[in-house]
């Protein structure tokens, strides 16, 4: 009896039975990275060199590498729970081209948070806030952890005006510092940590109430000005009386960190695995789109199992043609929200 493998565009003439193993052409779509945060690091130790990256997940491989001194911004990041914190080495006494060079760098490294070694210069923030939106625009979504020093983090509205000046969906703006025993953080000296905390937290999480590992704040804001804060963008601490804790997990655009980290999340897994598995692999006609649309739905269909999103759905785009090598997809979904605000009514 014939048999044998079996060539869709040249079919054997003889009778038998023909079997090929192939693996399928849409591989399904997986998380992607989750809790890296990019750290500028100023000053380090002799054992590292300057414009180089390197990954560390404890307090111990820092040290090692950059000197236990220097190592501040690394460890509040990793006590926020990032799982690894990605480090370029900037030059002594950098200009502002070493920011350029830094920023060029990391287009080049996947993170999911950036957050500067302390620093709250605000010409380098603008530098950054256009560099989130070339990023954005290019295709890749990462979230950027601000602040300022301490004259601002005195003055509420100074603040604030910070959160203005940087509004954008990927930024978010600490607004108070921070008191360990003896030890004062500005608000951009403990941005590392924010950054951390919102790296480590799940996307299915809020950050709002996380209790923050401060003993007290610099400035206890009162209601207005907490308010105001809240309506400029600015992530601030507050201290309720038993502890220090974040009082809304927002960026400076006032979108909730939450459904932003879920959009980046959702726009890289899809983009990651399509140029991996997809692009180039599928035909586009009607059985190639269908591959590629049940992949998506069910991507989606596990972040709604996690509590992400719900009712997602995958459709071609009715207002442009999907043919020749293009292909248009309409996704839409609900954000599921964390419960942030509790309205009693209580009947006597």
């Amino acid at each position: 009896m014939s048999g044998g493998q079996w060539d869709p565009t040249a079919l054997p003439p003889r009778p038998g039975i023909y079997t090929n193993f192939k693996e399928a052409a849409a591989a399904q779509i997986n998380g992607g990275i989750r809790g890296i945060v990019a750290i500028p690091l100023l000053t380090y130790a002799s054992t590292a060199t300057a414009k180089t990256f390197y990954t560390v997940a404890s307090e111990s491989e820092a040290a090692d590498l950059f000197g236990l001194a220097n190592i501040k911004s690394i460890l509040l990041a990793l006590q926020g729970g990032a799982a690894e914190v990605l480090v370029y080495t900037m030059p002594a006494s950098p200009v502002e081209q070493d920011y350029v060079d830094m920023r060029e760098a990391f287009d080049t490294r996947q993170f999911n948070v950036f957050v500067f070694d302390g620093e709250s210069d605000p010409v380098q923030q603008a530098a950054t806030k256009t560099w989130v939106e070339r990023n954005r625009e290019e295709g890749k979504h990462f979230l950027v952890v601000i602040g300022g020093d301490a004259t601002t983090d005195a003055d509420p509205s100074q603040g604030d005006a910070r959160s203005t000046l940087n509004n954008d969906d990927y930024i978010v703006n600490v607004t108070v510092g921070g008191v360990i025993g003896t030890e004062t953080f500005t608000s951009a000296e403990y941005a590392p940590w924010v950054a951390g905390d919102i790296a480590g937290t799940p996307i299915n999480e809020s950050i709002t109430y996380d209790q923050v590992p401060l003993e007290d704040v610099t400035k206890r804001l009162t209601n207005s000005q907490i308010n105001a804060a809240l309506a400029a963008g600015s992530l601030v601490f507050v201290n309720d009386g038993a502890k220090v804790k974040v009082e809304s997990g927002i960026t400076t655009s006032k979108k909730k960190i939450r459904s932003i980290r879920a959009r980046q999340a959702i726009a890289t897994d899809i983009s990651r695995t399509g140029a991996d598995n997809y692009i180039g692999k599928l035909n586009n006609n009607a059985a190639g789109q269908a591959t590629l649309m049940i992949a998506i739905k069910a991507y989606l269909e596990t972040l709604e199992a996690e509590g992400v999103l719900s009712a997602p759905m995958v459709a071609l785009d009715p207002a442009h043609a999907s043919v020749g090598d293009s292909v248009f997809l309409v996704i839409s979904y609900t954000e599921t929200d964390s419960m942030e605000r509790i309205f009693l009514t209580i009947n006597i």
